[in-house]
């Protein structure tokens, strides 16, 4: 295993090399990375390579996924410390986004109301974030209650998430014929293919195995059409989809 360990950071020593002459870095590197292959990669990645993909979409979102990986509770502190300096309107909201991230939903409850309390009572965005932290911490009565609030006083106002979130708490309230009606409106025009998999998810919890597989299916015959970039962006809701399918399967048989 050492022999392998070596031999595997010397050929990923090599490709920054390749990667030094080719966008023209500072020749030193070469050396740094072929006299110390493990930890020359390891800080020629975080100095030069890290950087350079922030510019683009992807490498934006890999940099942000290692960093919450890394130090998942930066955002959450750099939060706290802003609302602690100034607890401006803003830096609330920001505090309560940072707190639902970690899937601190209830803690993060008391400053959306705080916010709703005054001038913001009918602002779409935040009614829309309190009703995310409603779900999530099992209130779907309220949250329902405050995405027709949303609705009645912004009937113009347009969510794709919003309507996906009054589906499940319909279907968690039991009201199965409106969650119905909302899930089929929204596979016919949602962009995202989490769509299928919170229908699939639903249909199970209903019992209706052939249902939430014919949604994963559509999601399986939609996935083959996105261009490369875009099944990396739905990955998640791809294994998501596998996942559920092969439980169905493995009880159906």
């Amino acid at each position: 295993m050492p022999i392998f360990g070596l031999g595997l950071s010397t050929i990923i020593a090599i490709c920054f090399a390749v990667h030094v002459i080719y966008t023209g870095q500072d020749k030193y590197w070469l050396f740094i990375l072929l006299l110390f292959p493990f930890i020359g990669s390891i800080v020629y990645f975080i100095a030069i390579v890290l950087p350079s993909l922030r510019y683009s979409h992807s490498g934006y979102q890999f940099e942000s996924k290692l960093r919450k990986t890394l130090d998942p509770n930066k955002e959450l502190r750099e939060a706290q410390k802003a609302f602690e300096l100034s607890p401006t309107i803003d830096a609330r909201l920001r505090l309560a986004s940072a707190l639902m991230d970690l899937d601190k939903a209830s803690e993060a409850l008391p400053h959306f109301k705080h916010v709703l309390s005054g001038v913001y009572r009918n602002a779409p965005d935040i009614l829309l974030q309190y009703a995310q932290a409603l779900f999530m911490t099992g209130d779907y009565f309220e949250t329902k209650k405050t995405l027709d609030h949303l609705r009645e006083t912004n009937p113009t106002y347009r969510s794709d998430d919003g309507h996906l979130l009054y589906a499940r708490a319909l279907a968690q309230l039991g009201e199965q014929q409106a969650a119905r009606e909302e899930f089929d409106a929204l596979v016919d025009y949602h962009p995202s293919l989490e769509v299928y998999v919170r229908y699939a998810e639903v249909l199970i919890m209903w019992g209706d195995r052939s249902g939430a597989l014919k949604q994963l299916e559509a999601l399986e015959h939609r996935v083959k059409f996105l261009p490369k970039h875009a099944q990396r962006l739905n990955a998640e809701w791809i294994s998501m989809a596998d996942k559920l399918s092969r439980q169905i399967r493995t009880q159906n048989n």
